[in-house]
Parts: structure tokens; C-alpha cells; sequence
């Protein structure tokens, strides 16, 4: 299954968890239920996963994490804030370069209509 299948399917998944839940909770409880979904659909994922920071060739446990990874091919960054920010998009970049993947999902729980808090954020490797 390629990134751009794998994210549909993800997608998907988000729907029917904000369709369920609505905004207003924590981001801990969309990624938590998004992961319950995606691992329900024997999707291999992996929440709150390290990300090492590797600076002149030295690697360093800064404490930075994606909310999920899955199928190791899209990292997912569950938010709940009133509007995604340019810093969040580059968040993100920053993110899929260090573990060098090219597809990530910011997903906005936070709105009356999921399609309007979903971006992609793409690395051109």
C-alpha cells in the first residue's frame, strides 16, 4: 500500500472519529481513539514514537515525538487548536525529515467539518 493510499485510509478513519466524539476534547483523545481505529483495521502503528534528532553525526534524545506513525510510511500530528498555524506545517516537515518519510497528516480535530483541519504535508525527499 502506497502514502497516498495508506493516508485516504487514514483519513477515513478521522472522520469517523470526529463524526463520533466532535471537537472540543483533547488532542489526546483523537490520536487515542485514531489509534484504536487504525489498529482495529490491522494497520501497524506506532503512537508517541521517539524521534532522534542527529546532529553532526552525534544523536541526541531531544524528547520529540510523532503522534503516530503508521505503517512506518505517514506520520499523523493529531491537533486541537482553533486554527493550524505555518509552524505547525513546518513542525511536521521537520519531522518527516528526520525519520525520512515522505507524507505526513495534520489532522485539526478542532473544527465544526474535519475536511477543513486536514492538510498534507509532503517531503521531497
Amino acid at each position: 500500500m502506497n502514502e497516498n493510499e495508506l493516508s485516504r485510509i487514514i483519513i477515513g478513519y478521522a472522520m469517523k472519529v470526529h463524526t463520533a466524539l466532535g471537537p472540543g476534547l483533547l488532542e489526546s483523545a483523537y490520536e487515542a481513539c485514531l489509534e484504536y481505529e487504525l489498529l482495529k483495521a490491522r494497520l501497524k502503528v506506532e503512537r508517541q514514537k521517539p524521534i532522534p534528532l542527529v546532529y553532526e553525526e552525534v544523536r541526541l534524545d531531544c524528547g520529540y515525538r510523532a503522534d503516530l506513525i503508521v505503517e512506518s510510511k505517514v506520520i499523523v500530528e493529531a491537533k486541537a487548536v482553533e486554527s493550524l498555524h505555518p509552524i505547525h506545517h513546518s513542525q511536521i516537515l521537520t519531522h518527516l525529515k528526520l525519520v525520512n518519510l515522505k507524507l505526513g497528516l495534520l489532522i485539526n480535530f478542532n473544527v465544526i467539518h474535519l475536511k477543513d483541519g486536514i492538510k498534507r504535508v509532503v517531503n521531497n525527499l
